[in-house]
């Protein structure tokens, strides 16, 4: 299967859940495990491939000036960690499906979890590290959802915002880190950048980028100072748990460790943070595990610790840790998974988690008793199951590193650690499982069906097979190994078997297990020293630094962002002033190259009449129909004085979109007040008087100074007009810009401005139903309408130009790749027409005979500008390249053919949606102002839909 495929498949079946949840619990569980099903089983096809040692690669160029390109890797490594989250992932959707309640929205919760699965499988197999930065990302939001899932309970609220803000604020440092490699190479491609290991370290950012990216993995994979998120976010259902943090979200950081360590590892700044990270986050995380009473507790700090056994083995950056590393994800992902999903069908059954009320469910639930004590034993390390491999070899490799020049350090932390996870594994089978029935449970326990049992007893199956078995999974263990390794290392010839003699790593391991026995027979009175043991709380630190930052944060934007706009204009105004000055004066100015030009006569009467309406819009800006008047003065100069400088695209532009919005904010300014009342003193006008002067007077002298003399640098414009043609198909040099050179910018600005539209259409619909509605029924015109509101004489008019200028707006569109014109230009044009149809006839009149409804035509034209877009790559090409060609149907003449039409009319269709749905609301609000009229009520004939009531034409000759 492709990769683009593979990647593409979880998010794309995310659509299906939601639709599929009426049609019952089943058939929405059914279909994701389907999907599901077909990226493992796609995964699988690529076996072959991988065990040959090959990698296999898929690219498109998407933005490859930007160095970000859809590239997608899958080597041994990357298939491993997909293995583990399709197919783990494959089993808590079965497990989901009996476990949720009927009042859970199973078809939310699983659009959420194929987000989180498609996310995952993105990062593991991204070869571009900005696309790895997406899908990273992706997974902190989607994983907030999972956690949050549950949004009546408040600990899940909390549980999923700490556990964004950490791995987030973790996931900003990864990104600098990511990006100073990036630099380093020369290249954002892993493939490229695992090839230069001499490189990067030799580099002088090495220590900065190595800190920021282990300060994303970190975040992610809980270590230490920032494991406290984890626990926390097991408030969340047991499904997520057991797939979040047992096998994929806290693995992310773990296998972005394991990507990164050809080039990373093997520096003592690698070895000293990475190994002592892991190794205070493997001890601290089993001591606090001992301790804690809530099932789901103890098992989120016992899987800190674990990442932080993973975490030291990498660190160690020897070939053997780097094994024991993969070998131990593997066998943790088995076990924990397996725990958690016991850990909830306990809770499924005793309706409680707290182990303080549980006890003696050995033969109240045998089944779940024999699943839950296996992977507890292989946590805890017991032979013959495959905890105890992996555990043998980090003691191992332990017992070889020396940190800090002492060489008993590690092996002796690592053993405490080991005695403390063979403790709480003990702890969790002795105290919940084992003793006396008790007859004070919450609820009767007893084993559930095999929905809920199945999936963990086939990972307990594996748990087994492994351990007694582990030459099966030992050259799939070697070859992920090499894959991690590369060209850094050799992978090593120990094998992975059960007795490897009397070796030290088997007496740490017997002092750990015994040892583990002997602190759970002490567990009250150890517990007692625990709970009188002063120490600090991670969450109330994190608390803390919340709190203190939410106050630091008041207390400097709550002054300045009060609402005032004037405020915020003068402190931009006054900064862009005053680093302009000190530019100013500090730097140097050539000699003039140019001279001035001599000004006509009608330039100049043109910049008086600029002039003049401007000065007399800031002199009389609270009369607001006299403001507007003027605004469109100064519009209509600015047009012309495009048309001087030959910039007709421009021209049309700017005068089309004066008509449209002149129209758009007379309607506004029915429903308010015709002056504006006063609200500045006399100091506060001075004030701004004095910065907008020297504001003006700045532009005026830089404008001035820069129009004298010629850039020092060739202007861009030169390579427009030498391409225009040949890379785009038209001599119209800014058509082709829009459309071609700066397509993204255009379809960028066409989704902004459909959503402005639909926001104007929203907040409509909020005033039609709030108070508001109440005002606008009992408003009186503060000035009498006139008394004919649609002249016979401009309803015929407007119909008749409708077909011409439509006529007019489609050559318009037709030309615009070679003379001036284009789709934005047409939709204003088309617009026009329209918005005269609506003031002659009246909204009631044209809205009947609308086939299409606006909200649809802004839709299909960002959907016809991003198809466009998304064409050019099926052909090779980036997103939005446009192509042409000439053909020639008889009996006219050649002519040229431009994908770059396609986008236009994208363009064409958003703008005519827009402008249309804004006018539409406008005046919806017009119409529902006038239907109580008490001087003159209207004449309504109910069989034409209000063709009075749109208060357009009423509504401009009010205003005037």
């Amino acid at each position: 299967m492709s990769l683009f495929i593979l990647v593409a498949l979880p998010f794309l079946g995310a659509l299906l859940p939601g639709l599929m949840n009426s049609a019952g619990r089943s058939a929405t569980a059914g279909v994701t495990f389907t999907v599901s099903l077909t990226a493992f089983v796609g995964l699988l096809t690529n076996l072959p491939t991988i065990l040959e040692g090959e990698v296999v690669m898929a690219r498109v160029d998407w933005m490859p000036l930007m160095g970000l390109n859809f590239t997608l890797m899958l080597d041994g490594l990357g298939f491993f960690f997909a293995l583990l989250i399709l197919g783990i992932g494959l089993l808590i959707i079965a497990y989901a499906r009996h476990y949720l309640g009927r009042d859970d929205n199973m078809g939310q919760f699983f659009t959420y979890l194929l987000l989180f699965q498609g996310a995952m499988v993105g990062i593991v197999l991204s070869d571009n590290i900005l696309l790895l930065i997406i899908f990273w990302e992706l997974t902190s939001l989607s994983s907030f959802l999972l956690i949050g899932y549950w949004k009546h309970l408040p600990e899940g609220r909390q549980g999923a915002r700490m556990a964004l803000a950490v791995t987030a604020m973790g996931g900003l440092a990864m990104i600098a880190g990511m990006l100073i490699l990036g630099q380093i190479v020369g290249s954002y491609d892993l493939s490229e950048i695992l090839q230069h290991r001499d490189l990067i370290q030799a580099d002088p950012l090495y220590v900065p980028a190595l800190v920021l990216i282990l300060l994303g993995c970190f975040t992610k994979s809980a270590q230490f100072p920032f494991h406290f998120w984890l626990p926390h976010a097991m408030a969340a259902p047991t499904p997520v748990s057991a797939y979040l943090h047992s096998a994929t979200m806290v693995k992310a950081g773990i296998f972005l460790m394991a990507r990164m360590w050809p080039v990373l590892s093997g520096t003592p700044e690698w070895f000293v943070i990475v190994t002592s990270a892991g190794l205070t986050t493997m001890v601290l995380g089993a001591v606090i595990a001992l301790f804690k009473h809530d099932l789901k507790a103890l098992l989120a700090f016992s899987t800190v610790s674990h990442l932080g056994l993973i975490t030291m083995l990498l660190g160690t950056g020897t070939a053997f840790g780097a094994m024991a590393a993969v070998f131990h994800i593997l066998n943790h992902a088995t076990f924990k998974a397996a725990l958690f999903m016991s850990a909830g069908i306990v809770d499924h059954a005793a309706h409680t988690r707290d182990i303080r009320r549980l006890g003696g469910l050995s033969r109240l639930m045998p089944v779940t008793f024999l699943i839950a004590t296996l992977a507890a034993l292989s946590m805890a390390g017991i032979p013959l199951l495959n905890g105890f491999l992996s555990k043998e070899m980090m003691l191992e490799e332990s017992g070889r590193t020396v940190l800090f020049g002492t060489p008993w350090l590690v092996p002796a932390l690592a053993t405490f650690g080991s005695l403390f996870s063979a403790a709480y594994s003990f702890r969790l089978i002795g105290h919940v499982f084992l003793g006396p029935k008790r007859d004070d449970y919450p609820a009767t326990p007893h084993d559930p069906g095999a929905g809920l049992w199945l999936p963990p007893a086939i990972l307990v199956a594996l748990v087994v097979l492994i351990g007694v078995a582990p030459f099966v999974v030992e050259p799939f263990v070697k070859l992920v190994t090499a894959s991690l390794l590369g060209a850094a290392g050799v992978v090593p010839e120990a094998h992975i078997k059960i007795w490897h003699g009397l070796v030290p790593a088997l007496f740490l391991s017997l002092i750990a297990v015994f040892g583990g026995l002997i602190l759970l027979s002490v567990f009250k009175p150890a517990l007692r020293l625990w709970d009188s043991t002063p120490r600090p709380e991670a969450k109330a630190i994190y608390d803390a630094i919340v709190a203190a930052a939410e106050g630091l944060a008041r207390a400097i934007i709550l002054p300045l962002h009060n609402g005032a706009f004037t405020r915020y204009a003068a402190i931009g105004a006054v900064t862009i002033f005053a680093a302009g000055y000190h530019a100013w004066i500090t730097g140097t100015l050539d000699a003039p190259t140019r001279t001035m030009q001599p000004a006509g006569a009608v330039p100049i009467a043109g910049w008086l009449m600029l002039l003049g309406a401007t000065a007399g819009m800031v002199l009389l800006h609270r009369n607001r129909l006299l403001s507007l008047i003027l605004i469109g003065i100064v519009g209509l100069m600015v047009s012309i004085g495009f048309v001087f400088f030959s910039a007709p695209d421009l021209a049309m532009t700017q005068f089309t979109v004066e008509v449209v919005t002149i129209i758009l904010m007379l309607l506004a300014l029915n429903f308010l007040p015709n002056r504006t009342p006063v609200e500045s003193s006399v100091l506060r006008r001075v004030r701004d008087a004095g910065i907008a002067v020297a504001g003006g007077v700045a532009t005026f002298g830089l404008s001035y100074h820069f129009m004298l003399r010629d850039a020092v640098s060739t202007p861009i414009s030169e390579f427009h007009l030498a391409n225009s043609y040949k890379g785009g198909g038209g001599t119209n040099v800014v058509n082709v810009i829009l459309v071609d050179f700066r397509g993204f910018d255009t379809y960028g600005e066409i989704i902004v401005l459909g959503i402005a539209a639909l926001l104007i259409y929203a907040l409509t619909e909020t005033l039609l139903r709030g108070p508001v509605r109440a005002r606008l029924l009992n408003r009186k015109p503060d000035q009498p309408r006139a008394g004919d509101t649609h002249p016979m004489m401009m309803v015929v008019l407007t119909r008749v130009l409708l077909p011409i200028v439509l006529m007019v707006g489609f050559y318009i569109f037709l030309r615009g790749h070679n003379d001036p014109g284009g789709g934005f230009i047409a939709g204003l044009i088309v617009s026009i027409a329209v918005v005269m149809q609506y003031m002659a006839s009246g909204f009631g009149w044209t809205s009947a005979r609308l086939r299409y409804p606006y909200h649809g035509v802004i839709g299909a034209g960002v959907l016809t500008a991003g198809l466009t877009g998304i064409g050019s790559w099926f052909v090779g090409k980036p997103f939005l390249t446009s192509d042409f060609t000439y053909v020639r149907i008889p009996p006219f003449k050649e002519f040229e053919l431009a994908t770059a039409m396609l986008f236009d009319l994208g363009v064409f269709l958003a703008v005519v949606g827009a402008v249309m749905l804004s006018l539409e609301s406008f005046s919806r609000l017009a119409r529902l102002a006038s239907e109580v009229d008490d001087d003159h009520p209207m004449d309504i004939d109910p069989s034409r839909e209000e063709d009075d009531a749109d208060g357009l034409t009423s509504t401009a000759r009010a205003g005037v």
